[in-house]
């Protein structure tokens, strides 16, 4: 932190507040000027239309110049950030919220019960173990020993069915590219080599023969973090075998752009494997490993609708679908036959978005009503035997176990009430908590409520906004609106340490359930996809405006923000109603899209979005709304912090990048439109705790000096 927050404090002076001192917001903060960013002659030719790309030579990650540029952008960051009376006081209350033991729910695996533990600010989360409920708890795996700055991270972890077997995966600096190490359970000895350059994969077991696992070749030209991967390859490594002897299982250059997964079932007579041009639709097929020469059987073979095979009972096999069912159901079918013609339906489809999982004999069907969970057990026959009393509304998930276990642990979350582990007995229904959390929070205090708003074509769409009791609705509460809607994905209720600052402050936390995900199943997700994207923006700006409209705020102390998909949405908010925000957070956004498919796996997203070469129409589609495109000279912008890091090769820098240099060329006011690069780490997952708390204290710094609203210190 800069040295000369604790001189400014002493300048500024504090004022009493219910015995909190607050410290207010700085006015005579100075910016520096934006690096120079230098601009090319790059002309694109798209259906007769000529785009304008001057800043294509920051794609290039391993140039000095984007080096160089990177640098100079985080010292003009840093600079302005230093210059913020509060961001010192933040980051100490963050640090001591986020200072307590964290444990997650347990696993048995053999005869061990694993789980994980932070005692408060590791770096990373510790994997420890203990031989039954009463036995002496022991590290396992340390993290935190993989690198000496917390920067790598433990991406995985399988056991073979007998528990006597891990294989572990490690991401360093972020990336997605693993490496994978297999150990003796009993004694962690290393059996075996490392395996090398693993990529979107998980990892399944054959007996303890060996692991099957997923990756692509590995860029011979060009960044190993940008350039495009194609043809993901299925193999299967023989333990104690070199891995240049690796067999290649499934896929290759017949099935180019595939995501290719595969698992077994428990039994281990089935081998799964899931492939998939997109990241919604999937091929579904299955061979018989207790049969030598039996080859790979087609279950589904075209890609229409998402499938999964989540149990079998000899061979009965128990499958997920949508087929038929946009909201899912769970068949039933003879692997003998297992074509969709032979399906019989065991839970037939309802109004909620089915995700079911299985353990101890029994079918956890875990839906989504209104984006909360609502979770109904039922046996192997399709009958239900009840639903699940949960501790309230919010996010249950966990309902898995092997098939022997007589009981199971599942969480329990919403946006006031911290993580709650709880152990239940399957044959009774009855649940007890297991662990509580230890974070100094009375959630007493805070309440969050969902309302469902209209979006601009009329359509109602549910949001949940959270704030201290008491709050007086005069439109002056400083207020974060988050959102992502998109790729199937829900956002159902969670608790967020960091989010305490704001709420502590008076603040409004509200996150909006868009069209694109999959709060309600297919419908409301192809709703919000390609030629229907701009719903999604939509249906955020609407958000906005109720809470502007309903004086929980005014777009003074309204702030945005998104990462990934969600830093689509931010940036394409920000862009078409710049004046509806005070301060926006677009998070290693895909905001060039354009030229999105042309970066490591990105083509496997135009399920969702479409590209620029499909059409004319659909080029003129993703030329209005991205973000890149969509920046007007002369325009107001919101006080912007885009955030990314450079070993994100997921969504590539270069879309943050360029949005920020045109951004800080086409800006047209006071407020400050700045980029935060951190340096080794990647999309977010892994990421240590010492820059995640970095990094949220930059975020709630910013979004309060800009609003102009201080910050009250919690001692």
């Amino acid at each position: 932190m800069n040295k000369n927050v604790g001189i400014m404090l002493l300048a500024l002076g504090f004022t009493a507040c219910n015995q909190e001192q607050v410290i207010e917001s700085k006015d005579d903060i100075v910016l520096k000027p934006y690096p120079k960013t230098e601009k090319i002659d790059q002309k694109d030719d798209y259906f007769g239309t000529v785009v304008e790309d001057p800043y294509r030579w920051l794609e290039d990650d391993l140039s000095a110049e984007t080096k160089q540029w990177v640098t100079a952008q985080n010292e003009v960051t840093q600079d302005y950030l230093g210059q913020i009376p509060f961001r010192e006081a933040i980051h100490k209350r963050l640090e001591s919220l986020w200072n307590y033991e964290k444990v997650g729910a347990p696993i048995k695996e053999g005869d061990y019960i694993y789980f994980y533990k932070n005692d408060g600010l590791q770096n990373q989360y510790v994997l420890w173990r203990k031989k039954g409920e009463d036995g002496k708890e022991e590290v396992f795996l340390d993290p935190n020993k993989f690198s000496e700055d917390g920067t790598s991270s433990l991406a995985g972890v399988s056991f073979s069915k007998d528990g006597s077997l891990v294989a572990y995966q490690i991401s360093e600096g972020g990336s997605d590219w693993r490496k994978v190490v297999v150990l003796k359970a009993e004694d962690k000895s290393v059996v075996g080599d490392t395996l090398m350059d693993v990529k979107f994969s998980g990892l399944a077991w054959k007996g303890n023969e060996g692991i099957y696992y997923s990756s692509y070749d590995k860029p011979k030209e060009g960044s190993a973090l940008s350039a495009m991967t194609d043809q993901h390859k299925l193999y299967f490594h023989k333990l104690n075998t070199p891995q240049t002897a690796d067999e290649l299982v499934f896929g290759g250059p017949t099935m180019p752009r595939r995501y290719i997964g595969a698992g077994l079932t428990e039994d281990e007579r089935y081998l799964i494997v899931s492939a998939a041009n997109a990241t919604s639709g999937n091929e579904l097929y299955i061979k018989d490993l207790s049969s030598p020469d039996a080859g790979f059987v087609t279950v589904v073979g075209d890609m229409d609708k998402n499938h999964e095979i989540i149990d079998n009972e000899g061979s009965k096999l128990f499958l997920y679908t949508e087929l038929d069912a946009p909201n899912g159901r769970v068949v039933t079918v003879d692997a003998a036959k297992p074509q969709s013609e032979n399906w019989q339906t065991l839970i037939a489809e309802t109004d909620e978005a089915l995700a079911p999982t299985v353990g101890g004999g029994k079918i956890f069907a875990n839906y989504l009503k209104d984006a909360a969970s609502l979770v109904k057990q039922y046996d192997r026959n399709g009958k239900l035997e009840r639903e699940i009393e949960l501790p309230g509304i919010g996010s249950a998930g966990g309902f898995d176990a092997k098939l022997e276990d007589k009981d199971l642990y599942y969480s329990f979350t919403n946006y006031v009430n911290p993580v709650t582990i709880y152990k239940y007995d399957i044959a009774s229904g009855k649940s007890e908590v297991y662990q509580e959390s230890a974070i100094n929070f009375d959630p007493s205090q805070y309440e969050s409520k969902q309302v469902f708003y209209p979006s601009k074509d009329g359509t109602k769409i549910p949001m949940i906004i959270t704030y201290k009791k008491g709050l007086q609705l005069d439109g002056t509460n400083p207020t974060m609106l988050y959102g992502y809607g998109g790729f199937n994905i829900s956002l159902t209720p969670s608790f967020s340490t960091s989010n305490i600052i704001l709420l502590e402050q008076g603040g409004i936390y509200a996150v909006a359930n868009l069209r694109g995900g999959g709060e309600y199943g297919e419908r409301w997700h192809l709703s919000g996809t390609q030629m229907n994207k701009q719903n999604v923006f939509d249906d955020f700006i609407a958000a906005a405006e109720y809470l502007v409209d309903q004086k929980y705020t005014s777009p003074e102390k309204l702030a945005i923000a998104g990462g990934s998909n969600g830093g689509l949405l931010v940036g394409a908010s920000m862009t078409q109603r710049p004046e509806l925000f005070k301060v926006a957070f677009p998070a290693v956004g895909v905001l060039d899209m354009l030229r999105y498919h042309k970066f490591t796996a990105g083509a496997g997203w135009a399920f969702d979005y479409g590209t620029a070469d499909d059409s004319k129409e659909m080029f003129e589609y993703l030329h209005a709304y991205s973000p890149y495109h969509a920046l007007k000279p002369g325009t107001a912008y919101p006080a912007t912090m885009v955030t990314t890091a450079d070993h994100d090769d997921r969504v590539v820098p270069a879309h943050s990048f360029k949005f920020a240099a045109r951004l800080q060329e086409y800006h047209n006011g006071d407020n400050p439109v700045l980029i935060r690069i951190d340096t080794k780490a990647g999309h977010g997952a892994g990421k240590s705790t010492a820059m995640v708390i970095a990094e949220q204290t930059d975020k709630w710094a910013f979004m309060l000096q800009n609003m102009g609203v201080g910050y009250k210190e919690i001692k």
